[in-house]
C-alpha cells in the first residue's frame, strides 16, 4: 500500500546478514529500536537497497538495510547537508527577505548560496551561529512532503523566492517534487535529511563567504555564498579547525615569499617566475627523479611544443580537450603593408596539453620488433592548459606545467610485469621524497569514451591483475577514467593528513590504433602496442607545491636552496668563514657565508624565517680550533664540532636518496 501498511510481513535483511521480520507500517528507525535504544539513538538514516533514506520514510516491500549513522561517510554527508538547511533557516529568519538558492555538501563541509541586496559578511557569522545552536536546540521535525510541480512554482513565487521556482521549472517533466520542512521553514529537496534538528548538534562553524554567480554563469546574478564546516563531534572539528591554522602557516605562496623561490603575476596568468633559491630545488628534484628514470630503463626524449591541429584531431583530443588548448595560426608573414595579419585560409597549430600523441610519434620513426618492447619514453615534457583564471591557484593550478611525463610501447602479455614494476617505482620514490603511505584508485570507464566495451574490458582486467600482482589494495572508482583508458591513480597522505593525486597509470589500446603505431610481431604480422601513460610526480610545479607545504618549507637538506650558511660572531672570523665556504663548496655543498656587521641573534633569526637547514656559527674561539658551532633549523640549541666532523656529516646527508629505503 502507498502509506507503507501491510498486512503482509516484511523482511529486512542486515549488513551481516541477520533478518527481521515485522509487520504493518516498518521504517528505519522501527528497525533501529528493534535492535537497541542505543542505536536507534544514535540512527541519523536507512540505507535501503542501497538508496539512503530518512529514518522515519516506510519501508514498502522485503529489502536490503543498513542502519546510517554519523560514523558512516554517508552519516557524516547527511550532517553537512542539514547544518546547510539549518544555515539557511537561519538566515532568513535574522535576514527576511533574503532568497536561498542552493546548498550543496562539499569536501569537509557545505555551502548555501543567497540573494539579498545587501551582500552577507563575516561579520554577519557571530547571529547566525547564534541562530543556528536555537534552531537545533529547539529540536525541530524535519519532514518530507510531495507537492504538485505547478503549484511548487506558484508558491515559491508568490512568497519571492524566485531562484526555487526556476529550479522547479527546469527539472525534468515527471520528476517527484519534495519539500523538507522543518519547524515553520521549508526548502525544495531531494533529500534525505535527520529526523530532526535536535540530530544535527553544534560542532560547526562558518568559515567564509565569496561572490558567486547564479548557475556559475556571469551574465546571471551576483549570489553571496557562505561557507560552513560540520562534524560530528567536538573534537573532530577542534582537529579539523587544526588542521586549517597548520595548512595556512604552510601554504607555499606565503613560503615561497619567504624562502624567495618563485612569483606570480598578472601579466603571465598562470605562469610561475623561478627565482635562484627556487629554481635550485626545481633541478634537485628535476636530478632526482631524472636518475630514478635512467635506473628503471627509461629513455628521455624531447618533443615540440607547437603541432598540427590536425595532429591533435587523428589522436582524438581535439574534440574532446579543444576548450582547454591555447590555439594559434600558422601564417606566415607577409611583407605587404595592407596584408592581414591573419589570413582566413591559415592553418591552426595548438600548444601541446599533454605529451602522449608527439610520443607516438617517436615510436613511429623506425621499424619495431616484438624483440623491442618493452619501449619507455620520459620527458620533462613543458604543457600548456587553458585553465580558467579562477581556478588557478599558486603552483597548485597552473596554465604552463612541466611533467616527469612517461609512456612504455609494450606486447600485451607485458602489461601486468611493466605495470607492478611502474607500481614498485612509484612506492620507492614516494618513500624517498616523504610519503612513504599512499592509497590506490583504478578508475573505470566513462560514459562518453572511444573504444568498444571489449576493449575496455581488457584494459581494466590489465589493471586490476597488476594491482594483484603488486599487492595493492585499491578502490573503484565508476565513470571516472580517461576517454581512452581506465587508470590508476596514486593519492598520497601528507604531514597535516591531507591527500594528493599526483601518480598514475593509464592503459591505452586506442591511441596507438588512432595514431598507427605498429610493430612486428614475431610471426611477421603487424601489431598495435599497448600504451602505458605513467606519471609519478604529476607536474613539477605542482609537486614542489605540495613538499613545501608538507615539509612546511623545511625541505631536506639534499633540496634546499642554500643548505649551509657560516655566519659570523665579530669581523674576526670573516677570513675563517669564507675559508670554510670555499671548503663545502668545493665539495659540492651550496653554502653562503653571512659576514655583515649584525648582530649573531638578528642573523639566526633571519635564516631560520628562510628555513636554512643548517647554521655554522664562527667567531675567534672556533676559528683558533678549526671548530664550528653548528644549529640545526627548528632547534634553539647550538653544538659545537669539529669541522672536519661535521663536513664529513653534512656531505653523507646531503646525498640525494638512493631509492632503497624500505
Amino acid at each position: 500500500m502507498a502509506d507503507g501498511t501491510s498486512d503482509n510481513p516484511i523482511t529486512l535483511t542486515l549488513p551481516d546478514g541477520s533478518a527481521r521480520t515485522f509487520t504493518g507500517v516498518v521504517t528505519g528507525l522501527t528497525l533501529a529500536e528493534s535492535i537497541g535504544h542505543g542505536l536507534a539513538k544514535a540512527a541519523l538514516a536507512v540505507k535501503v537497497n542501497g538508496e539512503l533514506r530518512d529514518l522515519t520514510r516506510p519501508i514498502e516491500a522485503d529489502s536490503e538495510v543498513a542502519i546510517i549513522t554519523a560514523r558512516d561517510d554517508e552519516g557524516l554527508e547527511l550532517l553537512r547537508h542539514d547544518c546547510a538547511h539549518v544555515m539557511a533557516e537561519a538566515v532568513q529568519e535574522l535576514f527576511p527577505g533574503t532568497q536561498v538558492t542552493i546548498g550543496p555538501v562539499i569536501e569537509d563541509g557545505f555551502f548555501y548560496d543567497f540573494a539579498r541586496n545587501e551582500p552577507f559578511s563575516e561579520s554577519d557569522f557571530d547571529a547566525i551561529e547564534k541562530k543556528m545552536v536555537e534552531i537545533v536546540e529547539r529540536d525541530e521535525a524535519i519532514t518530507r512532503e510531495v507537492w504538485d510541480r505547478d503549484e511548487a512554482i506558484a508558491h515559491f513565487k508568490s512568497i519571492g523566492e524566485m531562484y526555487k521556482a526556476e529550479i522547479i521549472e527546469d527539472l525534468p517533466a515527471g520528476e517527484e517534487i519534495t519539500i523538507y520542512r522543518q519547524g515553520e521553514w521549508y526548502d525544495l529537496c531531494r533529500g534525505p535529511h535527520l529526523p530532526s534538528t535536535g540530530k544535527l548538534g553544534t560542532h560547526f562553524k562558518l568559515m567564509k563567504v565569496a561572490g558567486a554567480y547564479w548557475r556559475g554563469d556571469a551574465r546571471n546574478a551576483m549570489l553571496t555564498r557562505i561557507y560552513g564546516t560540520c562534524w560530528p563531534d567536538k573534537k573532530s572539528l577542534k582537529a579539523y579547525l587544526h588542521r586549517l591554522e597548520e595548512a595556512a602557516k604552510r601554504d607555499h605562496r606565503k613560503l615561497g615569499r619567504e624562502m624567495d623561490l618563485f612569483h606570480l603575476q598578472e601579466e603571465a596568468q598562470g605562469s610561475v617566475f623561478w627565482h635562484p633559491q627556487g629554481y635550485t630545488v626545481w633541478l634537485a628534484l628535476e636530478a632526482y627523479i631524472r636518475r630514478r628514470l635512467a635506473g628503471a630503463g627509461y629513455r628521455e626524449i624531447k618533443t615540440p611544443q607547437l603541432l598540427d591541429s590536425r595532429f591533435w584531431e587523428q589522436s582524438g583530443h581535439w574534440d574532446k580537450f579543444r576548450e582547454n588548448m591555447f590555439v594559434v595560426p600558422d601564417e606566415v608573414p607577409s611583407t605587404e603593408a595592407d596584408a592581414p595579419i591573419v589570413s582566413a585560409d591559415a592553418k591552426l597549430m595548438a600548444l601541446k596539453p599533454m605529451n602522449c600523441p608527439a610520443h607516438v610519434q617517436v615510436f613511429k620513426q623506425g621499424i619495431k620488433s616484438y624483440r623491442d618492447m618493452p619501449i619507455r619514453f620520459a620527458e620533462f615534457g613543458c604543457c600548456h592548459r587553458n585553465e580558467a583564471h579562477g581556478a588557478l591557484h599558486g603552483l597548485m593550478r597552473v596554465r604552463q606545467m612541466t611533467q616527469d611525463d612517461a609512456h612504455i610501447f609494450c606486447r600485451e602479455d607485458q602489461v601486468v610485469a611493466e605495470s607492478v614494476a611502474f607500481c614498485q617505482l612509484l612506492a620507492s620514490v614516494y618513500r624517498d621524497l616523504g610519503f612513504p603511505e599512499f592509497s590506490v584508485k583504478l578508475a573505470l570507464r566513462p560514459d562518453v569514451r572511444g573504444g568498444d566495451d571489449a576493449m575496455w574490458d581488457r584494459a581494466e582486467d590489465g589493471l586490476r591483475q597488476a594491482l594483484k600482482a603488486a599487492e595493492l589494495d585499491y578502490e573503484e572508482l565508476e565513470n571516472e577514467g580517461a576517454f581512452y583508458g581506465p587508470k590508476l591513480e596514486f593519492h598520497l597522505s601528507d604531514a597535516i593528513g591531507r591527500t594528493w593525486q599526483c601518480g598514475t597509470l593509464q592503459l591505452d589500446f586506442l591511441l596507438p590504433e588512432r595514431l598507427d603505431a605498429h610493430y612486428i610481431a614475431e610471426d611477421g604480422s603487424k601489431q598495435r602496442p599497448v600504451m602505458l601513460h605513467r606519471a609519478i610526480l604529476g607536474t613539477l610545479e605542482r609537486f614542489l607545491g605540495i613538499m613545501i607545504e608538507h615539509y612546511a618549507g623545511k625541505l631536506p637538506l639534499w633540496m634546499a636552496p642554500t643548505q649551509v650558511v657560516v655566519a659570523t660572531i665579530t669581523s674576526d672570523a670573516d677570513a675563517y668563514a669564507e675559508s670554510l665556504v670555499a671548503e663545502m663548496a668545493a665539495k659540492g655543498l651550496r653554502v653562503v657565508a653571512d659576514t655583515r656587521n649584525e648582530k649573531i641573534n638578528y642573523k639566526v633569526r633571519e635564516h631560520s624565517h628562510a628555513k636554512v637547514p643548517v647554521l655554522m656559527v664562527v667567531g675567534g674561539r672556533e676559528a683558533d680550533e678549526r671548530t664550528v658551532s653548528v644549529r640545526r633549523l627548528g632547534s634553539p640549541k647550538n653544538e659545537v664540532q669539529a669541522f672536519d666532523a661535521a663536513l664529513a656529516a653534512l656531505l653523507d646527508e646531503a646525498m640525494m636518496p638512493n631509492g632503497d629505503a624500505t
